[in-house]
């Protein structure tokens, strides 16, 4: 359904990102951020579904600015090599990669209002998007790891913002994610049964019913804000 393009940051960077395309007018924008495994089959067939719904769907490489088209499965050394990455991408002066971001933003822009959803890092850098780059109009994060820090739930979103968390996530632990909602009342906090990547069909983690649920939860809040 999609196909790649590159897109310009404002410091000049030329990055590819995936562009899949509604089969009619286009109802708003949602940009996908990848999980630390790039932007691989399955979070080309999200962006893809969210263009089935309706939406025209960018997402970005992520990874582009330390290392060219990745893609990873999720074995553990898959894992290993994805965390390296996603530390290095990290440690890059700021604003990092919210530069590509802001791009996607842009580029998506053209469908109308736009939306953003990330997986795993992808949640993290959601979060951060939805509190510092322009042109959001709704923002949801699935099991972004750090977003429970203190550090990060300090920030302030500047767009509607949903949250998912799975109860059995060993790498963010509930008792965080009670007090990211403590800090963040404005906040859409849902959680469910279910461990970190419940959303993606491809890890052990895949939990269907979960995935259904916030699937729906997502597409309404986008429903609501993007249209």
């Amino acid at each position: 359904m999609g196909q790649f393009i590159n897109l310009t940051a404002s410091d000049g960077l030329s990055f590819p990102a995936y562009v899949a395309e509604p089969a009619g007018t286009p109802k708003g924008a949602v940009v996908v951020l990848q999980e630390i495994f790039g932007v691989n089959s399955h979070i080309r067939s999200v962006a893809d579904g969210y263009a089935a719904d309706g939406y025209l769907a960018v997402a970005p490489a992520t990874f582009h600015r330390v290392k060219p088209e990745v893609e990873l499965g999720y074995t553990p050394e898959d894992m290993g090599a994805g965390m390296a990455l996603k530390t290095a991408v990290e440690a890059l002066p700021v604003p990092g990669v919210l530069r590509d971001i802001e791009a996607a933003v842009a580029y998506a822009a053209r469908a109308g209002k736009v939306g953003i959803v990330g997986y795993c890092w992808g949640g993290l850098l959601t979060w951060r998007s939805a509190c510092a780059v322009p042109g959001l109009s709704a923002a949801v994060a699935y099991y972004g790891g750090g977003v429970t820090t203190p550090a990060e739930a300090a920030r302030q979103p500047r767009c509607p913002t949903v949250a998912h968390f799975g109860e059995r996530d060993h790498w963010i632990p509930l008792e965080t994610v009670e007090a990211f909602k403590k800090a963040q009342p404005g906040v859409q906090v849902h959680v469910y049964a279910a461990d970190h990547g419940f959303n993606c069909d491809q890890r052990g983690s895949h939990d269907a019913a979960a995935a259904k649920l916030a699937r729906e939860r997502t597409l309404a809040f986008f429903g609501k804000h993007l249209v």
